[in-house]
């Protein structure tokens, strides 16, 4: 056994490769969550832009992302550098703590999906199949790679200079993909019929499945965080569950009150507000912090959700109302619930230690939403003028899963939507089927 492998911790690592496959099963989860939102004619489609996204981002991050991320800092703060371009130089015996650093990078690789896909959710039904190919390393590139490295990185600014706190995802992850699911919803524009027609969820029992494995991987996402099998795992842990069950009861209660019904789709939806608010602080309040972080993301985002019919962009399964809003309230609150006995020293302001903090949780929260907004406006900009990003209204209208994939989720799925199919919309194959 080399020296390097004499480092490694077994019981960190195990727990590490746990957490691992937690995290990525947050994807299918995520797939299924979204899947069960749109009608009948996009659930494929839906399924499919989260599952792509796996191979997409697997592939850039395992070729230049993981390097410039994670690599030596070597532009002020902003980037690292490509040493390890293709994972080179990392062997079996090579050490990042007490993990092995391939699993550290696969860990870090989970991450990086779940973002690409989250966005998603934002122009649900209305997208090039195609363009969201082309989007997604492009993004994961030029968009989560220098984020994660402000964050995470080496000498990264967030961390190092400014010393805002993050401890799983706040910043790269939640408000990385809100501001960039606003993004590229503006330059998609509404579906047609937005504020018009009515667009439920299809399948309830869909939903809560998916947001129950959502769930479940979130504890690999926030406790595997600390990077081994100890008590700021466990604290994560806990806080993590804590705060989903909070933000679930925010949530109802804001419906029970302003509805008079608290619904199904309410229930998964304040959970995962409650979940995204204690990513980023997960690892530096208390529990009593945590139930408060917890349920400030469900009752704001309960109402944050329906900002977009107000403010006319159509976000379409509220990646801006829950991701977005959640992650800036669990990043901002960092600067008023941090307890020293988590975060090893910086204490809130309810907690003696001033603005201080908060200041520096805000300047971290508008600078990474603004690059995340812009450059992610910029790409989809590009990618509409070349590739076009919209699907033709035609396909929009009949449904991307028969016009794209030549499929159907259900088989009584295709003509009860809008108006009947054309001939020119349907695959020749899927004509054969339907002739039989």
């Amino acid at each position: 056994m080399s020296l390097a492998a004499q480092g490694i911790d077994t019981g960190d690592t195990a727990w590490l490769l746990a957490a691992t496959a937690l995290v990525l099963l947050m994807t299918p989860g995520l797939a299924l969550f979204y899947g069960g939102m749109v009608r009948t004619k996009s659930v494929l489609n839906m399924l499919m832009m989260s599952f792509v996204s796996i191979a997409l981002v697997t592939v850039v991050w395992l070729t230049a992302g993981y390097s410039l991320a994670f690599g030596d800092d070597t532009f002020g703060g902003l980037i690292g550098d490509l040493k390890h371009a293709g994972m080179s130089g990392l062997g079996p015996d090579s050490v990042h703590g007490t993990v092995p650093t391939l699993l550290f990078a696969t860990f870090q690789l989970t991450f990086a999906i779940i973002t690409a896909a989250l966005i998603s959710g934002a122009i649900a039904d209305r997208a090039k199949f195609g363009a969201w190919l082309v989007f997604v390393p492009v993004w994961a590139l030029l968009v989560y790679v220098p984020v994660a490295h402000w964050v995470w990185g080496p000498g990264g600014w967030v961390l190092d200079k400014l010393g805002a706190l993050d401890f799983a995802g706040g910043l790269p992850v939640e408000i990385t993909s809100g501001a960039s699911g606003l993004a590229l919803a503006l330059v998609l524009g509404p579906r047609l019929g937005f504020k018009k027609d009515a667009m439920r969820p299809h399948n309830l029992p869909m939903v809560v499945l998916g947001a129950g494995l959502l769930w479940f991987g979130w504890f690999g996402f926030n406790a595997g965080s600390a990077l081994g099998a100890n008590g700021l795992a466990a604290a994560a842990f806990l806080n993590t569950l804590a705060a989903g069950c909070t933000g679930l009861l925010g949530w109802l209660f804001v419906e029970q009150r302003r509805d008079g019904h608290p619904t199904t789709l309410g229930a998964a939806s304040g959970a995962v507000a409650g979940l995204v608010a204690i990513t980023p602080s997960c690892g530096s309040v208390s529990l009593l912090g945590a139930l408060v972080v917890g349920l400030a993301a469900g009752v704001v985002c309960s109402y944050a959700v329906g900002w977009k019919f107000r403010l006319n962009y159509d976000d379409s399964l509220d990646v801006v109302g829950v991701h977005l809003v959640g992650g800036v309230i669990g990043t901002l609150l960092i600067g008023v619930f941090a307890v020293k006995e988590m975060t090893g020293g910086t204490e809130g302001l309810l907690y003696g230690g001033g603005l201080a903090q908060l200041g520096k949780q805000l300047v971290a929260v508008a600078a990474v939403g603004a690059y995340a907004f812009l450059v992610t406006y910029g790409i989809g900009k590009l990618i509409d003028r070349t590739l076009g990003f919209r699907a033709d209204e035609e396909h929009e209208h009949t449904g991307l899963d028969l016009t794209v994939h030549a499929e159907t989720a259900y088989d009584h799925g295709v003509l009860g939507h809008g108006a009947p199919v054309s001939a020119s919309a349907v695959p020749s194959a899927q004509k054969v089927k339907t002739q039989a």
